[in-house]
């Protein structure tokens, strides 16, 4: 029989890479599995480039999006998407953009701990700061581990994490699953229990989980997934 594609796109600060935990239990697991590009340049642009990933794939999709990630596969699902999965992820509603999502609950430091760097054209990217980087987006990895994602992390733009979220969103339409970080200091656990429950969500909850939960706790990111599986995709 044959497995859904398990499609993963990253959020900001971040890239593909940080998956590698997720990929390695899900390939066991007999799933195909594409990690999207994610260019992190503005929103409706990004959703459109992972909506043409999407389409170049045969069969049923699970989507499955981190942080800013999942305002882009909010906007970005295609007909052949069974379910949504969201890590630690912004569900935004039309209209809204990941920063007023963020500021709308307190308890974020994202805006302390954002570098920014200008571009040429007046636009500017931002980084999470290295010197805060463990401490504010990966608490509960090793020092080491979180040193290196700090340095090989990719900036989005502000413009990105600004724009709302235009047209219709996905999560009205497709069943959704939310992984949801006890501890988060990027998108505080009370947003994220508020976007999970404004989408009907099936919602898990990992407590004493950093921001980047699905790397700390893979097993329990790929659980959520194979639920979303198995409650919607007929193998």
């Amino acid at each position: 029989m044959t497995k859904p594609t398990i499609v993963l796109v990253h959020g900001a600060f971040a890239d593909g890479s940080g998956f590698q935990p997720v990929i390695e239990q899900l390939v066991a697991g007999g799933y195909p599995v594409v990690v999207a590009p994610n260019p992190l340049r503005g929103l409706s642009s990004d959703a459109a480039q992972v909506r043409a990933l999407l389409a170049s794939i045969a069969g049923p999709i699970v989507l499955v999006g981190h942080s800013y990630g999942g305002a882009v596969i909010s906007a970005a699902a295609t007909d052949d998407v069974q379910a949504l999965v969201y890590l630690a992820a912004f569900v935004p509603e039309t209209g809204e953009s990941v920063q007023q999502l963020v500021e709308r609950f307190p308890g974020s430091t994202v805006g302390q701990s954002l570098r920014p760097v200008p571009l040429a054209e007046g636009q500017v990217d931002l980084y999470i700061d290295a010197g805060v980087f463990h401490r504010n987006f990966a608490g509960d990895l090793p020092a080491e581990q979180a040193a290196l994602l700090a340095l090989t992390q990719r900036p989005a733009t502000g413009a990105a994490l600004g724009e709302p979220a235009s047209g219709p969103q996905a999560w009205h339409s497709i069943p959704t699953y939310n992984l949801i970080s006890g501890a988060d200091r990027i998108i505080p656990p009370a947003a994220q229990e508020f976007m999970a429950e404004r989408s009907g969500a099936t919602a898990t909850v990992v407590d004493g989980a950093s921001h980047l939960v699905f790397v700390s706790h893979p097993a329990a990111a790929v659980a959520l997934i194979e639920k979303a599986v198995a409650e919607n995709v007929q193998e």
